[in-house]
């Protein structure tokens, strides 16, 4: 079995590369940032440099240990595309992911411009999954880099999100993802935003999953919107065991 995770979109985790830098407003709380500070504190070998980008070549084949198919969010702790990370290291990655193929892989970057550029050099099997984070307006080209990926199934992460995105252009994207900010200096997220991605995501037929409202207490504030938890994900085939 994998690394558990309480994300509520994925299962388990799997960092072959720890820690990042900020690259824009979303970046401000960073969780991971926090918690590789509080991990290098505690003694973990992984985190001996803190956040500071840095490969772990010992934990690329540990998927190959976990048996049980499972939903593996890549690089919980980095960003796969961040411009420390060589792209031999990430072309490593994507060869265990290929191989793994009795798991599902979702990979989360900030980094489109990165993504657009190496989508070419990259193996896309169906079980790897491609998501960009646009947490308000001034990073939706980040979407656009996105779509032009070689990705099976491509998806957002609108979390933490700090603004409203009206007339979002979903072509070609799968799945959507809502999130407001959580944690210490916790950034408020209107309702009003939420639904209008919501009734986006219906009109355009692309599955919707709100994850939470955040805020200093995450638990109490929930993921109930209008009544129910939205906990849509892509129809696609089972990955093959």
């Amino acid at each position: 079995m994998g690394f558990k995770t309480n994300i509520e979109w994925t299962e388990s985790t799997w960092n072959p590369a720890t820690g990042c830098t900020k690259i824009s407003t979303g970046c401000e709380n960073c969780y991971a940032e926090r918690m590789a500070i509080r991990l290098k504190a505690m003694g973990q070998e992984n985190y001996k440099n803190g956040f500071k980008p840095t490969i772990h070549e010992h934990v690329l084949e540990l998927p190959y240990k976990w048996k049980k198919p499972q939903t593996i969010f890549v690089n919980s702790m980095s960003d796969l595309f961040h411009r420390d990370i060589p792209t031999d290291f990430i072309l490593k990655t994507f060869t265990v992911m290929e191989k793994a193929n009795w798991h599902r892989f979702q990979i989360l970057t900030k980094r489109s411009a990165r993504l657009r550029e190496l989508s070419h050099k990259l193996h896309w099997t169906p079980n790897i999954w491609m998501g960009v984070t646009v947490e308000n307006k001034e990073y939706i080209s980040r979407i656009d880099d996105l779509r032009h990926s070689g990705a099976n199934v491509k998806f957002l992460s609108l979390e933490p999100l700090l603004g409203p995105l009206s007339n979002l252009n979903l072509e070609g994207i799968d799945w959507v993802i809502v999130g407001g900010e959580s944690g210490p200096g916790a950034r408020p997220m209107k309702e009003s935003w939420v639904t209008d991605i919501r009734d986006q995501c219906l009109k355009t037929r692309t599955a919707f999953f709100f994850k939470q409202w955040g805020g200093t207490n995450k638990k109490k504030n929930g993921r109930i919107l209008d009544g129910h938890t939205w906990d849509q994900v892509p129809e696609t085939e089972k990955v093959l065991v």
